[in-house]
């Protein structure tokens, strides 16, 4: 039998993202160290005032007036991401060759918005298909957020994609980082985007759920762990990741954030809702196995925390298993700043932590009046961060509707 061709290491060498409490890394890191959260009031039909987190970037700034308005929520999050992780990177982008880059975008409800908000439009009108938007078509294809930055940034390389409920933004950047060790690509774009303030459904649904957080103050919506949560906080937001081969990278002297050391995911197959924490503990061994590492060598775990009461429960029986013997193993969570940016989740939560491996700061899970006994995990971090002794790991975790699960360790670049 053959040698097994050892797999190209993959490296992250650019950030772009845009949350409800920061539009660059910079901007966001330094808001989950000062506590500030981003969450306001929207109007939305049918239901009133909701908390909800809302992104605040420039649309205009690498679009015009009408591919803003020809375009999706969605598409303009991707190419400002895309845009700025591209910046980042440093890549001399008008020399690269497009047709060997990829764009995976990772994303939850696209579709429904545009359709919803099409058929609310023409009910102004009696339901007069004319009104109806001739570009609704290209807008609700799954493909959309993806194939909008492909416009953008000329890449004709294959951009797609990856549905995978609020797990999606972690397994935009698993499938970059999966593309090019096959050699598919050689610049890989991966991560998550979620538009889904912009729509009634998701709302509503969650409140049939009794999972749509409610409070006085939409800052304090988001309460993962806390006694009191009472549900999800819905927000738009996004990250995507320039991803590299580390011969690459190396080879232009790039700046790296971090290497993609290993990952897994896997499927409940038993509950439409609610998660696993057997499936989930074996999710997360299988990434660290993948990894090479233990569990005691994870120095931050970023859990997926929506602040549902049964949710955190769960989660944290599956993290408290896996990391039971880990004293050097901190966790966190990122949804009280933000809520839960469904696609776009996974990615942006990582990025949120990739700063530590700098700083060695873990930044807390904040909006924690009263810590529920059953989430009280050792080494979690409430409220203040904690400076620790070294950051050489982080495993994000990140799940979602349907039962999918996955898990993504990031390891501190070194030679």
């Amino acid at each position: 039998m053959a040698a097994r061709t050892p797999l190209s290491r993959i490296v992250i060498t650019g950030v772009g993202l845009t949350a409800p409490n920061g539009n660059t890394l910079a901007e966001f890191r330094a808001n989950l160290l000062a506590g500030k959260a981003g969450g306001e009031f929207i109007d939305m039909r049918y239901m009133g005032r909701v908390p909800a987190g809302v992104c605040h970037f420039d649309t205009l700034k690498y679009q015009k007036r009408k591919e803003v308005r020809v375009g999706t929520r969605a598409g303009s999050i991707s190419i400002y991401c895309a845009r700025e992780a591209i910046a980042d990177s440093k890549l001399a982008w008008d020399l690269i060759d497009k047709t060997r880059v990829g764009i995976y975008v990772g994303t939850t409800e696209h579709g429904n918005v545009e359709t919803e908000n099409e058929i609310y439009n023409i009910s102004q009108f009696k339901y007069d298909t004319k009104f109806w938007s001739h570009y609704h078509n290209p807008r609700t294809v799954s493909n959309n957020p993806a194939g909008e930055a492909s416009l953008n940034l000329g890449v004709t390389g294959p951009a797609y994609a990856v549905g995978a409920a609020c797990a999606a933004g972690n397994l935009g950047i698993i499938h970059g980082a999966q593309m090019l060790q096959l050699g598919e690509i050689d610049i890989a774009i991966g991560g998550g985007v979620s538009e889904s303030i912009h729509t009634f459904g998701i709302f509503a649904g969650f409140k049939s759920q009794g999972a749509l957080a409610t409070h006085e103050d939409p800052t304090k919506a988001s309460r993962p762990f806390d006694k009191a949560r009472n549900g999800i906080m819905v927000s738009e937001g996004g990250c995507l990741y320039v991803l590299e081969r580390l011969e690459d990278a190396k080879a232009r002297g790039a700046k790296i954030y971090g290497e993609v050391a290993g990952w897994c995911v896997n499927s409940d197959a038993t509950d439409y809702v609610l998660p696993n924490p057997e499936r989930q503990g074996q999710c997360m061994r299988a990434a660290l196995a993948r990894a090479g590492l233990r569990a005691q060598d994870i120095h931050i775990v970023n859990t997926h925390a929506t602040a549902t009461p049964q949710g955190d429960i769960q989660e944290c029986q599956a993290v408290g298993e896996v990391f039971r013997d880990c004293p050097d193993t901190y966790i966190n969570g990122t949804k009280g700043y933000i809520g839960h940016t469904m696609g776009a989740a996974g990615a942006l939560e990582l990025a949120g932590n990739l700063p530590s491996f700098e700083d060695r700061i873990v930044h807390p899970t904040i909006n924690v009046t009263e810590l529920d006994p059953a989430c009280a995990l050792p080494n979690l971090v409430v409220n203040q961060p904690v400076q620790v002794k070294q950051v050489d790991a982080i495993l994000n975790n990140s799940f979602g509707m349907l039962g999918i699960n996955s898990a993504l360790i990031i390891r501190r670049y070194a030679d």
